[in-house]
């Protein structure tokens, strides 16, 4: 069931990104937003879209964005963070996604994501270290 709901969802970006003029969706209206705002285009990089695929079908928008600090960091600023660091990064951020915590950004608590598996915790943190401002 998570697999179809899954290929949904890619199938669902796929067409948003075919519609141009007409109305885009929230999901392509994000993908847009985080493109536009790097200093590259990132919407046909095989990783970015991985990442986004994965992103869009959590919970991670509930508490992150791009560029806006909600609950949790936004993803530019992870990006800022942890981007200049070796690859030993993605698994660190991985784990923290999947096992969750508090206290690396303040006090609030990141809920664990322990039913996510480990490569598609590590495309999440790939997509997301790829909005580092250059």
């Amino acid at each position: 069931m998570k697999k179809t709901y899954s290929l949904l969802i890619m199938v669902a970006l796929f067409i948003a990104a075919c519609n141009s003029g007409e109305e885009k969706s929230e999901t392509s209206e994000t993908t847009t937003d985080a493109a536009a705002s790097s200093t590259e285009d990132l919407s046909s990089n095989p990783v970015y879209q991985a990442g986004l695929a994965i992103e869009v079908t959590q919970d991670c928008a509930t508490c992150h964005k791009v560029d806006t600090k909600i609950i949790g960091p936004s993803y530019r600023e992870i990006a800022n963070k942890y981007g200049s660091q070796p690859d030993t990064v993605i698994n660190y951020l991985a784990n923290k996604i999947i096992t969750g915590g508090s206290g690396v950004w303040g006090p609030d608590v990141m809920t664990p994501h322990a039913s996510l598996p480990q490569a598609d915790a590590e495309a999440l943190v790939r997509y997301i270290l790829l909005l580092k401002n250059n």
